[in-house]
């Protein structure tokens, strides 16, 4: 599966939004006069607003080792604990990372390795910051198995105004970390489960980068 798609600077989920704010925007400017032109300004706005919201960085890899663990979102660490995975009924450390509206929203690999499920369930639209959001809000579920048997799994999670998870992947898929998987339109988090003693590289309150950042290092296995 390839790891890039040929959207270098907008994600192509924020395409028709574009095509159509600006659309609109030209065809009021053309037909209106005087202050009705505020509506051709608004609709303006939502176009630069939707360009600063759909944009798509390129980020080269940081320096990593075969049990690095990339971040996987743009955003703010708001949790690091120990909890139940309810997605593979295992002992795992949560990681959750919160998007708001000026953060990057592609979401991306956070290790490489082969998908081995992939849940989503429809739910409610609790702010994507409370604790409940996780376990509650709508969400996508992806179970990556790495080449030396770690289990990952990254929750995509929609927001108070998020309406719309999307992700690229599929059971079976091969990927590979850093890789853009999918995307949340409008605020949201992604929830990170990994192994007990994984050591975790960040902190509760950082703010982290998406592909650009290690989030943590996964153990060492047995051979």
């Amino acid at each position: 599966m390839k790891t890039d798609y040929p959207y270098p600077i907008l994600a192509r989920e924020g395409w028709p939004f574009l095509l159509l704010f600006l659309a609109i925007a030209i065809v009021l400017q053309i037909f209106l006069t005087g202050w009705w032109l505020v509506f051709a300004a608004l609709f303006y706005l939502l176009f630069l607003f939707s360009l600063q919201f759909f944009r798509d960085p390129r980020r080269p890899l940081p320096d990593l080792s075969s049990q690095s663990v990339l971040c996987p979102a743009d955003g703010r660490v708001i949790a690091i604990e120990q909890v139940e995975d309810p997605y593979l009924s295992r002992p795992a450390l949560k990681v959750s990372i919160f998007m708001n509206v000026f953060d990057v929203h592609v979401n991306r690999m956070p290790v490489s390795g082969l998908v081995q499920n992939v849940w989503y369930f429809p739910g409610r639209f609790f702010n994507a910051a409370l604790d409940k959001a996780s376990l509650e809000n709508e969400r996508n579920a992806l179970w990556i198995k790495t080449p030396d048997g770690q289990d990952v799994t990254v929750v995509q999670v929609a927001g108070l105004v998020a309406r719309r998870i999307v992700c690229h992947v599929r059971k079976g898929n091969d990927v590979g970390i850093g890789q853009r998987f999918g995307f949340i339109r409008f605020g949201s988090r992604v929830d990170t489960y990994l192994p007990l003693d994984t050591q975790v590289q960040v902190r509760i309150g950082e703010r982290v980068r998406s592909g650009a950042q290690c989030l943590a290092t996964l153990p060492v296995t047995a051979p």
